[in-house]
């Protein structure tokens, strides 16, 4: 019987180690138990989740930055109360960074021009709705300043990051919610949570269209779109990773489904467009397995795998913007290990010099530009990326400045006498309300504090 090769210009795609002195170490990740990336990147900064006492902290650090940095005096985002558990750089402002926390509030940033040189403590605009910690973030790939957010209250909401406010709040999760993604357009949201299943909504109308099972298994799943596809992963019953391939209009049933290997880190996957491969980081390994999808067969083809000895902690992909084109570099990987920040690069070997406009067509990943604003969004328009061609070069934009409508956040009385007011204001308002509940005829319950007082005078 034959065998037949699968043609594939990607089937040679290797990665490779930056080398010791372009890697950056005395990175102090967070220690947190969240499950996220702890990082994110564009052409300009990448920020980290920092590990510091109580917590709140993020460090921002220049593309450019290799080597060591400095173990103490080092700048951060101290803003947060409690722990830091994702970050997210706007993808059409490269100096603005969303920060979500335990401590219930999505926090905006604008990093200076040159980075952080001091201390930086007053977001410039504070997003408050979610009941319990905020554990997600993801900027619509297509409207200006729209971000969704997920929640332990089993919500996501999405933002208007320029005026503060909450447009839409979906509701129907009924567990955590453990990933979030747009689709191409940004037209379409997903999600994957700890109750076992996948949803689908166009987020403009207020519910989940579609629900259908995930993974059995116990431990957390995460989903990328691919074109018009939901791609997830997460555990079998007996605790394999594997993923599987969804129509999105029809969850109830994978159209292809593998088991991957028997680790028990969580997987990282990441989508490219531009070359149809499918990238999964494994946490707690070191390795990096790539696949092909391609529409047609099995949809899913395995390419290979980078290996190294080395845990990963959390990691991130960097735009296409970002890449070197000239070394056909098709992706760089961030890798978060315990202290270190080490890049990876996946390359096509190609023996010309010229530009390979097969493997790096037009790309919306890094070009920096809206396709809409966020009024037309929230309006129910949908708008198709705006690409860039890498052929010349790629230039990123000028800083661009932004009117933000700082939301002013009510945290409540802070010292003594405050409290003090606030309790008599409480004590009128309620002798008032219960006044006017005998008044209609109603039994004014008593309080639980009420049962305690009278039961210590027997």
């Amino acid at each position: 019987m034959s065998r037949f090769v699968r043609s594939s210009k990607y089937r040679h795609v290797f990665g490779k180690e930056a080398k010791a002195e372009e890697q950056i170490d005395n990175v102090v990740v967070s220690r947190n138990a969240w499950d996220s990336n702890y990082i994110s990147a564009n052409s300009r900064f990448m920020a980290v989740c920092w590990q510091t006492a109580g917590g709140g902290s993020v460090g921002v650090i220049p593309m450019s930055q290799k080597g060591k940095l400095p173990q103490q005096g080092f700048p951060l985002i101290t803003g947060h109360t409690s722990a830091v558990l994702d970050v997210q750089f706007n993808p059409f402002n490269d100096y603005l960074l969303a920060t979500a926390s335990e401590d219930c509030y999505v926090k905006i940033w604008s990093v200076p021009d040159e980075g952080l040189t001091e201390n930086i403590t007053e977001p410039v605009q504070a997003l408050q709705g979610h009941r319990r910690k905020v554990g997600g973030l993801a900027f619509n790939p297509t409207s200006d300043n729209v971000l969704a957010t997920t929640s332990q209250d089993y919500t996501v909401k999405l933002w208007d990051i320029e005026t503060g406010q909450n447009k839409i709040t979906l509701d129907g999760p009924t567990d955590i919610i453990q990933s979030i993604a747009w689709n191409y357009d940004g037209s379409r949201l997903a999600i994957t949570c700890k109750d076992k299943k996948n949803r689908i909504c166009d987020p403009r109308t207020g519910k989940f269209e579609q629900v259908g099972d995930g993974h059995a298994g116990v431990k957390g799943s995460r989903c990328v779109w691919i074109k018009d596809k939901l791609f997830v992963v997460g555990f079998s019953r007996s605790s394999e990773r594997q993923f599987s391939l969804f129509d999105s209009g029809d969850l109830s049933k994978a159209l292809t489904s593998q088991n991957i290997d028997n680790s028990s880190g969580i997987l990282m996957p990441h989508y490219d467009p531009d070359t149809s491969m499918i990238y999964l980081a494994g946490k707690g390994d070191g390795n990096i397995r790539y696949y092909e999808y391609t529409g047609e067969d099995k949809l899913i083809y395995s390419l290979s795998e980078y290996k190294s000895n080395k845990p990963t902690k959390g990691g991130c992909f960097v735009p296409k913007t970002s890449c070197n084109v000239s070394a056909c570099e098709v992706a760089k990987f961030l890798k978060l290990e315990v202290s270190k920040i080490v890049p990876i690069s996946f390359t096509v070997p190609r023996k010309s010099d010229l530009f390979q406009d097969d493997i790096f067509p037009p790309t919306a990943s890094g070009s920096g530009q809206p396709a809409q604003a966020a009024a037309a969004f929230f309006e129910g328009k949908d708008a198709q990326p705006i690409t860039v061609d890498l052929e010349n070069g790629f230039v990123a934009p000028e800083k661009k400045e932004i009117t933000i409508q700082k939301v002013e956040i009510d945290e409540g009385p802070q010292t003594i006498t405050e409290f003090k007011v606030a309790y008599e204001a409480q004590k009128k308002r309620i002798a008032f309300l219960e006044s006017e509940m005998k008044k209609a005829g109603l039994t004014v319950p008593k309080s639980a504090a009420d049962q305690v007082i009278a039961g210590s005078k027997k």
